[in-house]
Formats: structure tokens, sequence, C-alpha cells
């Protein structure tokens, strides 16, 4: 491509429109003499007759019919756009005027006084005249090349003769093929994460689409961002395009820039429940508009809008995407492992995987499994913000004491979460049929039997995070703003592929009331959302009370297990002692044995009771004694507003 400043050089015998322009403007400039007369009369020797005239007509048709190749994307984008000759003029001009230095100055010294360095409407106005052209105001200020962000006129309050011609410099640089770019326009697609071969097949499916089927808009949701923008950016390749994205509105004159530079638009939005966007007009462009969004809401756009909704990789796939991104060290049982066990879209392996190297990297270590449960538990790229809570705790085996009968149905919810991804595979058709491989499971018993502790041993088995919902911020006095908050929670939560909790939930999931009024109408229509939500969510939800009958019975049937965490017996309580009194204690078997069956405490309890002695022992500069213990114990009894057990054989 010819550099602008050697354009005279190169052009003698075929001029651009640029160089008309100016030989024009150098007939009638007056007597003054000058560097920036010569420069135009330089222009003039150029387009010369062998009988020393210029024939303006005829250099303008020879343009049109054959342009240089300096002007060849000028000439295509003003036939693209059906420019007039006064648009077409006032965008070489002032293309001219941005690259080329000396076309500047002598802009400047033909519209003396005004001093303007860039093509006036006036100027442009002038030379249309003597052409033989009229109505050119009219054409610069309302026509195709202004609308479409072509040219701007500036500055606004100038009478419109005075206002200059600019052209956007991602424009300019379109125009010699050299790229550019808008600001907030991303075209660089190297970041993006991989895709499997079925999502690759299935953006050239829907590429077809907006070719054969003529499709305007195409919606293509995933709960991971970047994983929406590489689908987008496959669709794009797949119609010959480059996709290139951008958030909130069109910048001015980016439909035009669009076709020169043979990109498709991808809009980058997120939509919050309920939410309903229009699509932004991209003026002058008329081809499709990707839109790269969650999975919530909805856009509105001029003519059909299809959808295409991200599906987690299959098994197979995610291998494939998991040994792309953590190379070759990792094992292939490894990698067959975080395959099997983990429903992770593209995006989010993507991200995991690089999560994990870093943190080899940093420890000096080879890489492996654990680094990526790590990351993961660490809750990296998993952000519900302030709709949930990060239970990032590792909980040991240790830590958990439980019955034979509650470890066992631990044991199997743990199979079930593992399993759910294929778990409807090989069974017949009415067990296929809407399966959903959610997991939802209530861990019912009395206070301080281990229902949290439990749902944070499940996640550290599963090396997932763990989310505690906030009810707080999830709950809304507002009519409708529950429902919008639990659907952004569990369209999170669902993609980032994270275990959530529900303290409490009966709050939420409570019986459904007779309606008296219109709080109850309001109160029931939430619950029917929530047990609509929760069998359409495919992640892992776990769900603690104190009793199941607080349940409605609705809901109770939409759960794949109910855990019953009974108040434990002095077996249990004994192994509940002797984990967190740990070794430093200088207790016998007699009074472990009389503390585990005399006083009927949970493990909640139990904890309570050894922290409040351990700091007693500390302060009175003892070892944890029996003494310490007694004290922690009825201190606990009296919270609970229950009578110490004579047992204890402890006065105060």
């Amino acid at each position: 491509m010819n550099r602008p400043e050697n354009l005279r050089a190169e052009t003698r015998f075929a001029p651009s429109l640029a160089d008309i322009a100016f030989a024009l403007l150098a007939e009638g400039s007056g007597t003054e003499t000058g560097p920036e007369l010569a420069w135009l009369e330089s222009h003039s020797d150029g387009l010369a007759t062998s009988a020393g005239s210029i024939d303006m007509q005829a250099a303008l048709s020879a343009w049109s019919a054959q342009p240089p190749e300096f002007d060849r994307l000028l000439h295509a984008l003003a036939a693209h756009e059906q420019l007039s000759l006064a648009e077409t003029l006032a965008l070489a001009l002032g293309r001219a005027a941005e690259l080329v230095p000396m076309a500047a100055r002598a802009l400047i010294w033909l519209q003396h006084p005004v001093g303007e360095a860039r093509p006036t409407v006036g100027l442009i106005a002038s030379l249309c005249q003597r052409l033989g052209e009229h109505e050119v105001l009219s054409a610069l200020a309302d026509g195709p090349a202004r609308r479409h962000g072509i040219i701007r006129l500036h500055p606004e309050d100038r009478p419109l003769c005075e206002r200059s011609v600019r052209v956007a410099q991602p424009l300019l640089f379109a125009l010699s093929g050299r790229g550019g770019c808008f600001d907030g326009v991303d075209s660089h697609a190297g970041a993006l994460p991989s895709l499997p071969d079925s999502t690759i097949a299935e953006a050239r499916r829907h590429g077809a689409g907006l070719v054969d089927d003529g499709v305007r808009t195409l919606l293509i949701r995933s709960g991971q961002a970047l994983e929406a923008r590489a689908a987008a950016a496959r669709v794009a390749a797949a119609v010959g395009a480059r996709a290139v994205f951008f958030e909130g509105e069109a910048p001015a004159g980016l439909g035009p820039w669009l076709w020169l530079s043979a990109c498709l638009p991808v809009w980058c939005v997120s939509l919050a429940p309920g939410e309903r966007r229009q699509a932004p007009r991209i003026a002058g462009h008329q081809g499709p508009l990707l839109v790269a969004c969650g999975l919530e809401g909805s856009v509105e756009a001029g003519g059909a809008v299809a959808q295409w909704r991200l599906p987690v990789p299959a098994a197979g796939e995610r291998r494939q995407l998991w040994r792309s991104v953590l190379g070759s060290t990792p094992s292939e049982e490894t990698i067959s492992a975080l395959a099997a066990h983990h429903r992770h879209g593209a995006g989010r392996i993507a991200e995991l995987g690089q999560a994990a190297r870093s943190a080899a990297a940093r420890g000096g270590e080879q890489l492996d499994i654990a680094h990526v449960t790590q990351v993961a538990r660490s809750g990296v790229g998993a952000d519900l913000g302030a709709l949930a809570e990060l239970l990032a705790e590792d909980i040991p085996d240790a830590a958990l004491i439980m019955t034979p009968a509650l470890r066992s149905a631990l044991d199997a919810l743990l199979a079930r979460c593992r399993l759910r991804d294929t778990l409807a595979e090989g069974l017949g058709a009415a067990a296929r049929t809407r399966y959903r491989p959610g997991v939802r499971a209530l861990l019912v018993g009395p206070s301080g039997t281990g229902k949290t502790l439990a749902a944070s041993w499940v996640a550290t088995r599963l090396g997932l995070p763990l989310y505690r919902v906030d009810l707080a911020s999830v709950t809304s006095k507002y009519i409708g703003e529950t429902e919008k908050n639990l659907s952004d929670l569990f369209a999170r939560a669902e993609h980032a592929e994270v275990v959530l909790l529900f303290d409490e939930a009966d709050s939420l999931f409570g019986k459904r009331t007779d309606v008296k009024d219109a709080n109850d109408r309001f109160a029931n229509q939430q619950t029917n959302y929530l047990l609509q939500r929760i069998e359409s969510f495919e992640g892992i939800v776990l769900l603690t009370s104190n009793s199941r009958a607080r349940f409605d019975s609705a809901f109770t049937r939409r759960l794949d297990a109910i855990l019953e965490f009974p108040t434990p017996g002095p077996e249990e309580r004994r192994a509940l002692w002797l984990a967190h009194l740990g070794d430093a204690h200088g207790l016998d078997a007699a009074t472990l044995n009389r503390l585990a069956s005399a006083s009927d405490l949970a493990g909640g309890h139990i904890r309570n009771v050894v922290l409040a002695a351990a700091a007693l022992a500390r302060q009175r500069g003892t070892a944890l004694d029996e003494d310490a213990l007694l004290a922690g114990v009825a201190a606990e009894y009296r919270k609970l507003g229950k009578p110490l057990p004579s047992a204890m054989g402890w006065s105060g």
C-alpha cells in the first residue's frame, strides 16, 4: 500500500480523487506565491493534457471507472454507501488533510481567514459548483456520509458553510487497508479460550444461518463471558469475517468501518434476570449483529432474534480442553478425573487451568490436580457478588464425626454429585427424559449437629468452592426483587460450578400458605419460583434446616436426598470431644467418658465448650483440664436455658 507522503510520486499517471480536487482548487487561487500554491499547481501539472489544458470532468470519469490503488477502498465505500460527489470529495480531502502535512497547509492557505486545516463545507460546495453539482450543503449535512459517521461536521455552533469535515482515525487507516480500531472496540481474540469441536461445528451452523436464513441478530448465551466471545469469534469466522467486540453504544462510523475491515460486530452485554435491552443500532451496518451475553434477560432487535445457549461439553471434550490448558505434565488419570467429576465449560476450564499453572509456578512445584483443586476451592473466577459468602476452609475426614448410617448417606451423596453428568446414560427412556444433572439435598437436624460442617466436607471432597447464600442480600421487601436476586445467583453458580449452601433454608423454601391478602399471594409466587428454579438448576445445592416439616411437600419431592443429622449419642459425643480437644489436654479416659455420657451436647456446642475452656485455661496459665471444661459446659447449658446434669458432678 502506498504511503500518503509519497502519493505524488506514484500517482502522476493515476491521480487520486484528492489530486483532482487540489488541481481544481489551484485554478483561480489568485496571484499570490508561496509553497502552498506551488504544491497545489503541481497537481495541475500532473493532470494536464498534451495541449496543456485540464479536463476535470474527464479526470473524474476516469477515476470513477478505474480508481488508483490508493483510492480503491474509498471508491468501493462511496459505491457501497451511495455517497454523492460532494460527500466523496469531502472524504477524500478530509483524509488528505489528516495524512499529508502539505495538504493541511494548503487548506489553511486556501481557507484564509478561517484558517482551518481541514476542508470546510463551504470549500467543498465551491468545488462542486465548479463541477456543475448543486444541493451540496444538504448532501453534506443530511447525507449517508454524516448519518453513518463517515464524516463529522465540526463545530456545531459555527455556520454550516464554515464547519470543517473530520474523518474518524480508524476510518482513515481502514481506507488505506491498514486496520485501526475505535476506542472501546476490541478486535483482538488472542486471549479467548479454546472451544470443543462440537461447539465449533455448531458455530459453523449458526454462521450458515446468518447467511442462508437471513438472521439479523444472534444471541450467544453463556455464564462465562470469554466463552461467549470465543463462540462469537467462531461464528464470525464461519462467514469469512473477523469478530470485534464492544459494550454500550456503537461509536459513530463503526458501520462503514466494519464493512471496510470485513468485521462482524459483537455486542457484549450483561443482563439481569427479567431485564430487557434494545440492541444498539449501528448506523451504516447492514449485516448481522452477534450478542454475547449471560443466561438471563432478553434482547430486542429489529427482525428475528435467534438464540444459542452454549452447552457444557461432554466428558470426552472436557478431557481435551483440560489437556490443552494444563499441558503434558499431569497424568492421563488426572486429566480423566478432572473431566469426569467437574462439569466445567470451556471458559471455566481455561480460567482454572491458567490459575493452576500460576499456583504451581509460584510454589516451584510440578502441576497436578491438587493445584486445580486449590484454585477452584479458593473461588477463582467464581464471583457471586454480595449474594453469597465463600467458605474456603478445607474440612478433613477427622473433623467430621457422625454415625455410620449418616456417613454412608454422605458417601452416597458424594457419588451422586460425581456421577451426575452421566448418571442417566444406559437407563430407560423415562429416566433419561428431562434429566438434569443438578443435585439437591436437604441436611436436616437439630442445631449444632454438623450440617454446615458436612456441607463444607462435601465441597472439599468434590474439590469445588462452597458458597453460603446471604439471605439478607437475596431477600427484598420489593415485589419481584427476591426472585431476580435468586435467578442471578443460580445463573452465576451454575456456570461457575460451585456448591450453593442455603443455611436455615426453610425461611426461603417454606410451605405455601392460604391466600388471605396480597402479601400471601406474593409470598406464594416467590415459593413457586424457587420450586421451579431449583428443579432446573444444573449445579449442586445443599440446604440445611432444623425440621423437614417446615418445607412444602412439593419441594421435598424435588430433592434428590434428605439426610437426617441426629443428636449424637454417647459414643459419637466421645469422638467429638476427642476431635475438638486434640492432644493438648490432661483428661483421663474416665473424665472423657463422663463428659460424653452425662452431657447431651451436639458437636457445635462441644466446640463452644472447648474454646471457652481453652480461653479460661490460658487466662489461668494452666493446662486444659477438667475444671476448665466443666466451667465451659456449665456456661453452654446456661446459654441453652437448661440445667446442668447432676451427673457432671460440678458445683461451680
